[in-house]
């Protein structure tokens, strides 16, 4: 389960972000949060919402970059022990407008509980090379971490672990240790991280091709699992078949009594985005993995895309600690019978065109206080409140129209 993710000085961030999926001392939701003992509980679901522009992708980006560059190596030599499922490896480009920031790293830092352990990883990268890297873990409860291992550019010291596994500190400059250590070695702490790393689910709905990525299961359980949820959000579709020759999916359906089967390509936008995402989102659900969308609510309709995240935030369909994390413009699901403060996130632009991001529950009023978990959160934030600046409210408000 991911815990939190810092990075700095990648594409329109220039400072340093942390993104925090711990949950805060807020009484709302409090059944769906993700509870361990000994550790802080953890939310299910976390959204962002911000303008065009502001550094909603680039912060799901961000996250790619980090578990695309660990994770490509390894697959590319087949040595991966999940099956993965997500898009083509992001770069790490530094913050532009600046002439420092170009020369500096970008910096990347996860904490993620798997296990019995939590662990910390590392990764600085300057112009594709590796120049800092580093790995430690704790045991949930515990205090102290143990280090695994620390690179500084090309020296590489090992902690104790490692250290009895006679490994070999010689690798190329643009392969992470860590990736190294999984492709070469069976070493139980290294293939502990890696099948986290390997286990997360990144998807761009916002890009189209994504919607025709399907993944069809034969499994008559799974099968009937999609349908059912289909069903329930009014997509009546008894079956579906693919047919291998013509390398077609079909959706089949019976009316009055007759059976029909429709091309995938010709349902409507919204059927074919959830067929698509669905199958993505019961794997997540029944394996406890991280799910990473792009633009969730695209062609969705606000009721399915509720649907969709109150099943994370239902113990008893999430019950292996699944989570979600996407990006949204849907003003209709930014309600406080949705979500939590915590679990809402604002990106913007400052002044200096670098990307800003903050939850909800940061948010002060003019009297200091925190913003209400009672407060209209959809009519506030179109107001101007949040400071996220929506483009709606300026288009409105000022400047002369042609």
């Amino acid at each position: 389960m991911l815990c939190q993710f810092s990075f700095q000085n990648f594409k329109s961030y220039r400072e340093e972000t942390t993104f925090d999926l711990q949950a805060t001392a807020i009484p709302e939701f409090k059944d769906s949060l993700l509870i361990r003992e000994k550790c802080i509980d953890l939310l299910p679901v976390s959204v962002i919402y911000g303008p065009n522009g502001g550094g909603k992708t680039n912060l799901i980006r961000a996250l790619s970059c980090l578990i695309t560059t660990v994770v490509k190596p390894i697959h590319d030599l087949g040595s991966t022990r999940n099956p993965i499922i997500m898009q083509q490896k992001t770069t790490a480009e530094p913050f532009l407008f600046d002439a420092v920031s170009r020369e500096n790293p970008t910096e990347f830092e996860i904490f993620f509980r798997t296990g019995d352990y939590e662990y910390r990883y590392y990764l600085a990268i300057l112009k594709d090379q590796i120049s800092a890297e580093a790995l430690d873990r704790k045991m949930i409860g515990g205090k102290k971490p143990a280090h695994i291992f620390y690179r500084d550019e090309e020296k590489i010291t090992l902690g104790n672990i490692l250290n009895k596994e006679n490994v070999n500190t010689k690798v190329n400059g643009k392969m992470p240790f860590l990736s190294f250590l999984a492709i070469n070695y069976n070493i139980p702490v290294i293939a502990e991280v890696q099948e986290w790393f390997e286990s997360c689910i990144i998807r761009n709905y916002g890009n189209p091709t994504a919607e025709m990525q399907i993944m069809v299961s034969d499994d008559e359980k799974t099968k009937n699992q999609i349908i059912l949820l289909l069903n329930e959000m009014g997509i009546d579709i008894e079956d579906y078949r693919l047919d291998d020759s013509e390398e077609k999916l079909y959706m089949i359906r019976t009316i009055e009594g007759e059976k029909y089967e429709l091309p995938f390509d010709h349902e409507s936008e919204g059927t074919k985005k959830l067929i698509a995402a669905l199958p993505v989102i019961l794997i997540a659900l029944r394996e406890g993995r991280l799910v990473i969308i792009d633009e969730l609510d695209a062609k969705l309709h606000p009721k399915l895309l509720r649907y969709v995240i109150s099943m994370f935030k239902n113990k008893k369909i999430n019950k292996y600690g699944a989570q979600l994390l996407f990006t949204s413009h849907d003003m209709a699901t930014m309600k406080n019978t949705i979500f939590r403060r915590d679990e809402i996130w604002f990106t913007a632009l400052d002044d200096g065109h670098s990307s800003q991001l903050y939850s909800l529950y940061e948010i002060r009023r003019e009297d200091n206080e925190r913003v209400n978990s009672t407060a209209a959160f959809d009519k506030q934030y179109l107001e101007g409140r949040y400071g996220a600046d929506p483009y709606l409210q300026n288009m409105l408000s000022g400047g002369e129209w042609i």
